[in-house]
């Protein structure tokens, strides 16, 4: 299997993402965004908002690395910022103190503040900028990245899509107990990061 794709990279990919798009998280907040609005509206913002946020990910994951080049930007230093900017959100997470998006007037929800920087915002950019960086270039590896941001998206529509259900099922403390989790293993990845290119500085200087 690892000669088609890696699954450790696979692996790794999805459940960092999974922990800073956090789909149940978004729970909530899709349906207090789509409140009001019929079946029909829901579940075209369901698939929009993930289509956008696809979008995003993936220019950023093709040519992220330009966009580095360009501006002098070492991978050490994009692993160490991307690790405190994760560490932020991680403890946003844990604390409750995460802004809820406010719906711009005159746009399409789905764009904004659903597409981004709801699902597709900073962190989640970082994240995918900087796997893309580590990886070797080899096709496991890109299959892995590839499927990786798919598996994610993949699991985000069916989140929002079955939105009701979630809530119902799950219910806030539900919700808040998956999103506190998501929190933990975050801010675990995000010192990781942080160790990483420490380490890299080091045996660089």
């Amino acid at each position: 299997m690892n000669s088609v794709m890696n699954v450790g990279l696979f692996t790794s990919v999805f459940v960092t993402l999974f922990v800073i798009m956090d789909p149940p998280g978004t729970v909530p907040l899709f349906i207090s965004l789509t409140a009001g609005q019929s079946r029909a509206v829901r579940k075209k913002a369901a698939w929009q908002a993930v289509l956008v946020a696809f979008g995003v990910i993936v220019v950023f994951a093709a040519f992220g690395q330009q966009i580095l080049k360009h501006l002098g930007i070492t991978l050490p230093a994009l692993q160490c910022a991307g690790g405190l900017l994760l560490l932020l959100i991680a403890l946003q997470l844990l604390t409750d103190t995460a802004e809820d998006p406010v719906q711009t007037k005159n746009v399409n929800i789905a764009f904004v503040p659903l597409g981004t920087p709801l699902l597709a915002g900073p962190g989640a950019i970082v994240a995918t900028m900087v796997f893309v960086q580590r990886a070797n270039g080899s096709l496991p590896d890109v299959v892995a990245i590839s499927a990786g941001i798919v598996a994610i998206h993949l699991v985000m529509w069916l989140t929002l899509r079955f939105s009701g259900v979630i809530m119902r099922i799950l219910g806030e403390n539900g919700v808040l107990l998956i999103t506190r989790i998501a929190g933990l293993l975050l801010s675990a990845i995000a010192v990781q990061l942080v160790a990483g290119a420490v380490r890299d500085f080091i045996k660089a200087g």
